[in-house]
């Protein structure tokens, strides 16, 4: 697939959060790896912002952990979900204001082969194209993000996220997967589309209460 222009600039990162996560809706994850690129169009994303989000890691407070959440906006914040999936976000807000955008899914694009090379189970069976990178866990699986990608930047380099090429249709609804947090409509989902995970039902609002008003936006 060729890409449309260079990879979202860092001032892309630095706006409110639920802005970015809708944003992100249709943007392209390009990860360009030794075995070969793979690409794949995002249709689902939740949004994590602040030390008074109960979901969100900083709601601890800083660690060192959670550190690359409080900035610069555009890194790449990777940490290890229940010692077995590693989870992609997308650093966000002004630096020092924790924040992020998770990349729950994504439409395979390019190396649809590697993906499903990487997804193949112990008996070899390999998931449908639709779901090689549906849920937060398989697709960084898929696109080979582990560990080591902590605190890149997603602005240039390897692993890449350009602008969408059209705009999606978008539902917000209730994040999923949380022991706390979990009654804020901070998910944002491509209505309809194979490729998102878990429950597909979705907020009727064009976007979620509150909405940021800052100026610019």
């Amino acid at each position: 697939m060729a890409l449309r222009g260079r990879p979202l600039p860092v001032a892309f990162f630095a706006r409110p959060t639920l802005v970015v996560a809708r944003e992100l809706l249709g943007a392209v994850l390009v990860h360009e790896t030794a075995a070969g690129r793979v690409s794949g169009r995002i249709v689902e994303v939740e949004a994590y912002i602040g030390e008074s989000d109960p979901g969100c890691h900083a709601a601890a407070g800083p660690t060192p952990r959670n550190a690359p959440l409080y900035g610069p906006p555009g890194l790449a914040y990777v940490y290890l979900n229940y010692g077995v999936h590693c989870l992609l976000n997308a650093v966000t807000e002004a630096d020092g204001h924790p924040a992020a955008v998770l990349i729950r899914a994504a439409e395979p694009l390019d190396g649809l082969a590697l993906m499903r090379t990487r997804r193949a189970g112990r008996a070899g069976l390999v998931p449908a194209d639709a779901a090689l990178c549906r849920g937060p866990g398989n697709l960084s699986r898929a696109f080979g993000i582990g560990l080591a990608h902590n605190r890149v930047p997603l602005t240039a380099g390897a692993l890449t996220l350009h602008a969408a090429e059209r705009t999606a249709a978008a539902r917000w609804t209730r994040r999923i997967g949380l022991s706390k947090g979990g009654d804020r409509y901070w998910r944002c989902v491509a209505a309809g589309h194979p490729a998102v995970s878990g429950a597909r039902a979705w907020n009727d609002d064009a976007r979620p209460t509150p909405w940021p008003t800052r100026a610019g936006v």
